[in-house]
């Protein structure tokens, strides 16, 4: 460590708070914090996504991108909005969350029987219309289990039922699903990059995959979660006739409700682990260089955080360079050994006893004192 404050540098390097603040916004937040303590530091702000809901954006911004709205369908097919960011070196970045995202729903309408990614596939399409050479997907916070289908037919495959009729109904319907006709496939993307940034290992099927450990965040019942497993074991066997890859053993083929899986057998997509990709492409390592103290975090740090999300990642990458690292986040298993190999410091920016609710509604509030907490942390402790 520094022997004075003045040299202090801190990399703030967070990922989102779920269903509160984005990434940018929750640096912007710490960051006030650490200037409102009094400490003199050098303080570098570089918000992270692991390919969970607002990976898209902020990729967008360390990546200078720029974007350009266009006219597409929500989860139910209903007309919206929705952007693509385009960087000088003609990749395309898109978030699926932005046309079929649980985001543009009331929870009331949670459907997951109905509710498809035919929205996402119309963004492609006009991804591809611009001669894009790459395809970066970002596929957190959708309201589908649909295993690509919805997308899929926007891009001109066919799913067909036993008398050859196009499924309607998607995913609903998938159980009559009998052949898939590929003959209609926008060809543009054999020659595109497309690359699925994923914030899951989780695979298709099983007690572990999209239907039984994602379903019922979309608002799926349990009769809901039985008939998606069964469309999903029946679109695993028809694109295994089609293609010759059997979707149920792609590592990451249960995100986003089988997407990642269906582009990657069908469309030559490759599935990464989104933290390490997101980090690399936005070369964190270099960032990291000269930095004192690095603050990462999430809206809750657990079990999952292990799994990859991108505080770890973050995490990871500190400590290998030997860095101080403080995690910061709404809800915190403080006594997991593993988190704590990984964090020199974990702090929850809640008072004990607040209600999700309450915890929701002040996040930025309470973000600002934990980095008021932090910096006068750094300056007693740390110096």
């Amino acid at each position: 460590m520094p022997s004075n404050t003045n040299s202090i540098n801190i990399l703030l390097a967070p990922n989102a708070f779920k269903n509160s603040l984005g990434a940018d916004e929750v640096a912007a937040a710490l960051a006030e914090g650490l200037k409102q303590s009094g400490i003199e530091a050098t303080i570098n702000c570089c918000p992270v996504g692991d390919g969970g809901d607002g990976t898209g954006k902020i990729l967008a911004s360390h990546l200078k991108a720029r974007k350009r709205i266009y006219k597409t369908v929500d989860p139910f097919g209903r007309p919206i909005t929705a952007p693509v960011y385009y960087t000088s070196d003609q990749t395309a970045i898109i978030e699926l969350s932005d046309a079929s995202g649980l985001k543009l729903l009331q929870p009331i309408e949670y459907n997951p029987l109905r509710a498809n990614s035919y929205g996402t596939g119309i963004l492609i399409k006009k991804a591809l219309d611009r001669k894009v050479k790459r395809i970066l997907l970002a596929i957190g916070g959708s309201a589908t289990v649909d295993g690509g289908t919805g997308m899929l037919t926007a891009l001109g495959i066919r799913f067909l039922d036993r008398e050859g009729t196009a499924i309607q109904k998607l995913p609903q319907d998938l159980t009559q699903l009998q052949n898939i006709d590929l003959s209609g496939m926008d060809a543009r993307l054999q020659l595109t990059e497309l690359v699925i940034l994923c914030d899951v290992k989780n695979k298709l099927l099983g007690p572990n995959g999209a239907a039984k450990i994602f379903g019922p965040q979309k608002g799926a019942t349990a009769e809901n979660i039985r008939v998606l497993e069964k469309s999903q074991k029946r679109l695993d066997k028809i694109v295994h006739q089609t293609s010759g890859i059997k979707m149920s053993s792609l590592p990451h083929g249960g995100a986003a409700g089988g997407i990642a899986a269906s582009l990657a057998a069908l469309c030559n997509a490759k599935a990464v682990n989104g933290t390490n990709f997101f980090l690399d492409i936005i070369r964190f390592d270099n960032l990291l260089q000269g930095a004192d103290i690095v603050i990462t975090g999430e809206g809750s740090l657990d079990a999952q955080t292990l799994e990859g999300k991108a505080p770890l990642g973050v995490a990871k990458r500190a400590k290998n360079a030997s860095i101080k690292v403080i995690g910061v986040s709404g809800q915190l298993d403080s006594v997991n050994q593993k988190l704590l190999y990984y964090f020199d410091q974990l702090i929850n920016i809640n008072p004990t006893k607040t209600s999700l609710a309450t915890s929701l509604k002040n996040t930025r509030i309470n973000l600002v004192k934990t980095g008021i907490q932090i910096g006068k942390l750094i300056k007693t402790s740390w110096v």
